[in-house]
C-alpha cells in the first residue's frame, strides 16, 4: 500500500528545496564552522516565503496551514542542514504557544522578528537569541530561548520529537545522496567501490529505512495535529523510525568515505553532527545506540528519556 501526499501539499516544500540548494550549500555550513558568520539575506528569503508563519493563523498574519506541511519543511531543513532556527522557533514553539492561550507574539513570529525557542529543543545546543548561551554538540545553530523550563509538556514533547524526526529523515536523505555520489568517485581495486555488492547492499538498507520512515512520520503529523489519543504513540513510532534511518544512513556513509565522514576532509561531518544531536533530543536512542546515564533527564512521556549531550 501507497501512502501519498497529495501534490499541491508537496509545492511548498519543493519551493523550499530549490531555495535552499541555490543558497544554503556546503559552502555556506563551511563558513559558519570556521567564524560562525551569517548571511541575514538566508533568514529573509525564508521569511519572504512565509516559511515563520506557516503554522500562525490567518488573522495574525501567518499561512494558517497544518502540521503535515510543517513536517514537509522541516524534512527540507535536514536535507539541507539548515543553520537557521526556523523549525525551532515555527513549528514547534509556535503551536505549544497557541496551545497554552499564548498569542501576544505570533505576528512578530510570523514577520520573522521574533524567534523563540522552547527551553527544551537546546539541550545539547546554545542560543544567541534572547537566551543564555548552552554548551552546544552542533556549532551551526542559531537558536534563541523562549523563558521557562517547559520540557515536563506532553504536548511540546510530541512536537519537538516530531519535527526532530522529520529533519532526520531529511538528514538520512542528504546523507544518503552523499554516500551514493561518492561511491561512484572512490575507488578500490581499480574500480568505484559503488559496484561493490556490501556497498549496495549497505545502502540498499537505507533506502528501504527511510521508505518505513516517511509515511510514517506522515501519519504522526496527522495525528497530532488531528488531536488523536493515539498521537503520542504513532510519535513515538516516528521518532525510532526516523533515527534508524538516520543512524544506518550515517553508518554507510562514514563507510563509503573510508571513515573521512568524521573529519573536515568531506562535508559529511556536518549532517552527522545534526543527527546526533537531534537524535538524542526529545526522546529515543542517542546517534550511536548507546544510553548514557549521567546523561538522562527522566519522564514518563512515552517517547521515552530525554536524552542530552553535554
Amino acid at each position: 500500500m501507497d501512502f501519498l501526499i497529495a501534490p499541491e501539499r508537496l509545492e511548498l516544500a519543493e519551493a523550499v528545496r530549490d531555495y535552499l540548494s541555490g543558497t544554503h550549500g556546503p559552502e555556506v555550513l563551511r563558513k559558519l564552522d570556521a567564524d560562525g558568520n551569517r548571511d541575514p539575506a538566508i533568514w529573509q528569503g525564508l521569511v519572504e516565503m512565509g516559511l515563520p508563519g506557516l503554522l500562525v493563523p490567518e488573522e495574525e498574519g501567518g499561512l494558517g496551514m497544518g502540521l503535515l506541511d510543517a513536517v514537509l519543511i522541516a524534512r527540507e531543513c535536514g536535507r539541507f542542514c539548515l543553520a537557521e532556527p526556523l523549525v525551532e522557533s515555527a513549528y514547534i514553539s509556535v503551536p505549544w504557544m497557541i496551545a497554552r492561550g499564548d498569542s501576544s507574539r505570533l505576528a512578530e513570529v510570523a514577520a520573522g522578528e521574533f524567534r523563540p525557542i522552547a527551553a527544551h529543543s537546546i539541550n545539547g545546543w546554545h542560543s544567541d537569541g534572547e537566551g543564555a548561551p548552552l554548551h552546544s554538540v552542533d556549532p551551526l545553530r542559531n537558536l534563541a530561548q523562549l523563558p521557562g523550563d517547559a520540557s515536563d509538556d506532553p504536548h511540546l514533547l510530541d512536537l519537538g520529537a516530531l519535527m526532530a524526526s522529520a529533519q532526520l529523515v531529511g538528514l538520512a536523505e542528504a546523507m544518503l545522496d552523499q554516500a551514493v555520489e561518492y561511491s561512484k568517485l572512490r575507488e578500490q581495486f581499480g574500480q568505484p567501490v559503488g559496484g561493490f555488492q556490501a556497498i549496495k547492499h549497505k545502502l540498499a538498507d537505507v533506502a528501504v529505512a527511510l521508505e518505513f520512515a516517511r509515511p510514517v512520520l506522515w501519519r504522526a503529523a496527522q495525528a497530532l495535529e488531528d488531536g488523536a489519543g493515539s498521537a503520542s504513540l504513532h510519535v513515538s513510532h516516528a521518532k525510532l523510525a526516523a533515527n534508524d534511518a538516520a543512524y544506518l544512513a550515517g553508518e554507510s556513509a562514514i563507510q563509503v568515505h573510508g571513515a573521512m565522514g568524521y573529519t573536515y576532509e568531506v562535508d559529511l561531518h556536518f549532517w552527522m553532527k545534526r543527527a546526533w544531536a537531534l537524535s538524542g533530543a526529545w526522546g529515543g536512542r542517542g546517534f550511536h545506540a548507546r544510553r548514557v546515564d549521567d546523561a538522562i533527564i527522566g519522564g514518563d512521556h512515552p517517547i521515552g528519556p530525554q536524552n542530552t549531550f553535554a
